[in-house]
């Protein structure tokens, strides 16, 4: 499951990637294949981290099992 991280809060991908021109035509972040396509991965500082992407519009996303 994809969430949004944000300084004090995690939000669902729909409450931000609606209004993005790079989500796919449900208002989702491009997902495919386990990697997130309008975005980049960050380095995990732990292997116990979730991993963390972040979208071109500056959101930081995590896939959390």
């Amino acid at each position: 499951m994809l969430v949004i991280l944000m300084d004090d809060q995690i939000l669902a991908p729909e409450q931000v990637c609606q209004s993005c021109l790079l989500a796919d035509r449900s208002g989702q972040p491009r997902w495919r294949g386990g990697q997130l396509h309008c975005g980049q991965a960050i380095r995990k500082l732990t292997e116990q981290q979730p991993e963390q992407y972040e979208c071109i519009m500056g959101f930081r996303i995590a896939d959390i099992r």
